[in-house]
C-alpha cells in the first residue's frame, strides 16, 4: 500500500472533485467532474514527500495540465505592491533596518509551495516593485525596501527567496536584494558595482 503521508501530500494539490486512493503500485486519481482516471506509479506519489522541490514541481505540472490540481500561485496585485513598498520603507526608517530584518519572521513565514517560483512571476513582482519605488517620491529607490518588500510578498505567496546584504569597500557602501528564481530585486550589482554578501536570510528571518 502506497505510503498515506505522500498520499494526503497529494491531495492537498487536488481539485475538489478529484479523489486519491492508495493502491498497491501506486495511487489512481479519480476526477469525478471529468468521470476518468489517472494513475501514477509508486515512485511518483512518493516524490511528494520525498523529492526535490523541482521534482514535485514536474508532478504539480502534470496535474495542472490534467485538471486535477488547483492552481495555487497568487499573482501579485500592483496596487498591493505599492502599499507593501510604503510601509516597508517607514518601517526601515522608523525601527532601522536591523530591526526589521528581525521581525520577517513574522511577516515572512518559510516557503510551503511544492513548485518553484517561475522567471515570468518573479520578473513581473521586480518590474512592479522597482515601478513603483521609482515612482514614489518617499521610497525613491531605496534598495531596503525593494529587497525587504520583495523577501516578503514572495514568501507570503509560499515561494522561495532569499534575502542578501552585501557591502563594498571602495568607496563603502551597503546594498540589499533579494533572489527568487535566478533574478535578483533589485539588481545585486547596481551601475555595475559588486557587493560582497555579508548576510543572507533564506528562512524566516534567519
Amino acid at each position: 500500500m502506497t505510503d498515506t503521508r505522500a498520499l494526503a501530500a497529494m491531495a492537498r494539490f487536488l481539485s475538489p472533485h478529484c479523489r486519491v486512493t492508495g493502491m498497491s503500485d501506486g495511487a489512481l486519481i479519480a476526477d469525478w467532474k471529468r468521470t476518468r482516471f489517472l494513475g501514477m506509479a509508486a515512485a511518483d506519489v512518493r516524490k511528494f514527500t520525498e523529492g526535490t522541490p523541482e521534482e514535485r514541481a514536474e508532478l504539480v505540472t502534470v496535474l495542472l495540465r490534467a485538471g486535477c490540481a488547483r492552481d495555487r500561485r497568487k499573482q501579485h496585485v500592483d496596487a498591493g505592491v505599492g502599499g507593501w513598498l510604503r510601509g516597508v520603507h517607514l518601517l526601515i526608517r522608523t525601527l532601522g533596518f536591523g530591526r526589521v530584518l528581525r521581525l520577517l519572521s513574522l511577516a515572512a513565514p518559510d516557503y510551503a509551495r511544492a513548485d518553484v517560483p517561475s522567471v515570468e512571476e518573479v520578473l513581473r513582482l521586480k518590474r512592479a516593485v522597482q515601478s513603483h519605488s521609482r515612482g514614489s517620491w518617499l521610497v525613491d529607490g531605496d534598495c531596503k525596501s525593494e529587497a525587504v518588500t520583495a523577501f516578503v510578498l514572495l514568501r507570503r505567496s509560499g515561494l522561495k527567496a532569499v534575502l542578501h546584504v552585501g557591502v563594498r569597500e571602495h568607496p563603502f557602501a551597503l546594498h540589499a536584494w533579494t533572489v527568487s528564481a535566478g533574478l535578483c530585486i533589485p539588481d545585486a550589482d547596481p551601475r555595475g558595482h559588486a557587493f560582497e554578501p555579508v548576510l543572507s536570510i533564506d528562512g524566516g528571518g534567519r
